[in-house]
């Protein structure tokens, strides 16, 4: 996987970037807030992939020519823009990580790499029905896991079970669209469109509302 900006339309982009120590001097467009919470993070890598994200949604608004606002994370835990305006995910997994941001509608992006354990708790996070029309395949399931992670970011709030509220409709694992609904909640029988992307040993999905 290489380091990747994408303008998805006029009002939504995303990036993916490598994951790697940052100069000082990269971060200055951080606000205040955030700036302290960089400089509270002690564990090493941690702190490359907290500032990794934020260079990935400074990378996504450029392309929108949106200023940085600054981000905060609400009591659900998801990042909100300082200034109202806007709707962002933010994502990492090994070596990588990735961020997506609209002008109007949230949005949820996941990174997995890809991993035999994966099989072996999927009756955690899986519906019987999805059980069923899976393969016993790893890339299979972790398709399944980062689709309901980027529907779960995507609705924003706790409290919502991945097995119990999350559901899939049947996919081939080459494909590029997973269906999804959540149930059983506020936003019950709320369609989501997610895409997937397989690149190399990581999948790749995101949302839009």
């Amino acid at each position: 996987m290489q380091t990747k900006i994408e303008k998805i339309d006029s009002s939504s982009a995303l990036a993916i970037k490598i994951i790697e120590t940052q100069d000082e001097n990269a971060l200055d467009f951080l606000s205040f807030r955030e700036k302290l919470g960089y400089a509270n993070i002690s564990h090493q890598v941690k702190k490359r992939e907290w500032a990794t994200a934020r260079i990935a949604i400074k990378d996504a608004l450029d392309v929108l020519h949106v200023p940085y606002p600054g981000f905060f994370k609400d009591e659900h835990g998801k990042s909100q823009a300082m200034n109202g305006h806007g709707y962002i995910s933010l994502s990492h997994t090994m070596g990588f990580a990735g961020a997506i941001y609209h002008r109007e509608n949230p949005v949820g992006i996941d990174m997995d790499l890809i991993r035999e354990k994966i099989l072996r708790i999927g009756f955690r996070f899986l519906d019987q029905s999805e059980l069923d029309f899976l393969e016993k395949d790893p890339l299979h399931y972790t398709m399944a896991w980062s689709a309901k992670e980027s529907i779960f970011k995507c609705q924003g709030k706790r409290g919502v079970s991945f097995r119990e509220n999350i559901l899939l409709d049947p996919f081939d694992k080459n494909t590029g669209i997973i269906k999804g609904k959540i149930r059983g909640t506020d936003f019950t029988d709320h369609h989501y469109t997610v895409q997937v992307r397989v690149i190399s040993d990581v999948v790749l999905t995101y949302t839009i509302w």
